[in-house]
């Protein structure tokens, strides 16, 4: 009990200037960082790499299987050091998932400010990686950690896959159907804690969707009517999506009053909680989609997710076969749009 008196007294969120993947750098200036003048080492046996945005490189390690390799981490996105942990975790294995692989071990990034919260609530933090680790049936294995003035924490996952089987974000086709399965909404609910605003009935929502493994993506892997994944995250659904869109040279058609929110997420709209994240977001690529004008769908299509859900394009003639998978693991899922083809400077088509 007095542990966790601690760290509501602390409230991580004070210390971090943008919380969880709220923090991402946008994606038009993501653009500018990684130009280069170097071009790509043309090694023959990595499969997938930056160039397509995807989620984690790909290493041809030959026999039919891949290595899976990936890192993210983020400033506290929630005031409790566990729940922080295992949130920052999560996020980082769905890059694992989200390519149809398996992770295998995981090793911690850390960045504490020890003069200011002391050790003791970042062994929690580690503790809360560590059950979303054991949870996902793997071992945190080591790590790095430094002195910092601003708390983060993630993973560095490694993975495995088999080639047949990778999942990349570029690959959809037209006609393709759209699945969601985790509702938007955690940054502007972070938002609001952040703020001082979230209610204490709703403090476990976003924490809680948050949690949730997106271990669904190593079944998905082995779907061939699966034809492209990724999964949503700092960037939004626009902007994961339009990653998506981009890669194949398609468009997309989206129903949005299918897609799914958080419920409680809309009233902290109505209070003025807007992710800073979502503004940069919509400035990077609003200009590419039409038809979502009001601030409610605008906020929705951009909100930076932290550990969001996964975005799958599926062939249409084999959607029955995605369905029963969810509906006999008792997954949720939203069909929201479907893949078209591209016919103007419109890349999301919003109605």
């Amino acid at each position: 009990m007095e542990n966790n008196i601690a760290e509501i007294a602390v409230r991580l969120t004070q210390f971090s200037h943008g919380a969880g993947c709220g923090c991402k750098i946008a994606p038009a200036v993501l653009e500018t960082i990684l130009k280069s003048d170097l071009g790509t080492l043309d090694d023959k046996k990595l499969l997938v790499g930056y160039g397509s945005r995807d989620d984690a490189a790909v290493y041809d390690i030959g026999n039919g299987r891949a290595l899976i390799s990936t890192t993210d981490f983020f400033s506290p996105i929630v005031d409790d050091a566990f729940d922080f942990g295992r949130i920052a975790a999560t996020n980082a294995l769905s890059d694992v998932f989200a390519m149809g692989g398996r992770p295998l071990l995981a090793v911690a990034i850390l960045g504490w400010p020890i003069e200011k919260l002391g050790p003791e609530l970042a062994q929690r933090v580690v503790e809360g990686g560590r059950q979303a680790c054991h949870d996902a049936g793997i071992a945190l294995a080591g790590g790095h950690s430094i002195d910092a003035p601003e708390p983060f924490f993630g993973l560095a996952v490694t993975g495995e896959v088999e080639i047949a089987h990778i999942k990349r974000n570029d690959t959809a086709k037209e006609g393709d159907i759209l699945l969601l399965t985790k509702p938007l909404g955690v940054g502007i609910l972070s938002t609001a804690q952040k703020r001082g605003k979230l209610r204490a009935e709703h403090a476990d929502i976003g924490r809680d969707t948050m949690c949730r493994l997106n271990s669904v993506g190593v079944e998905l892997g082995r779907l061939n009517a699966v034809t492209a994944m990724t999964d949503v995250t700092g960037f939004g659904l626009g902007g994961h999506l339009l990653e998506m869109c981009q890669g194949a040279n398609l468009a997309a058609e989206l129903d949005l009053s299918s897609i799914p929110v958080i419920p409680e997420a809309i009233t902290y709209i109505a209070e003025g909680c807007y992710p800073d994240g979502a503004f940069r977001n919509w400035k990077s690529y609003g200009h590419l989609i039409s038809g979502s004008d009001s601030m409610k769908y605008m906020l929705v299509l951009s909100d930076p997710q932290t550990s969001g859900g996964l975005l799958i394009a599926v062939d249409k003639e084999h959607l029955s076969t995605v369905e029963h998978l969810f509906t006999r693991d008792k997954q949720q899922f939203s069909i929201i749009g479907k893949m078209v083809e591209r016919t103007g400077e419109k890349v999301i088509l919003a109605k």
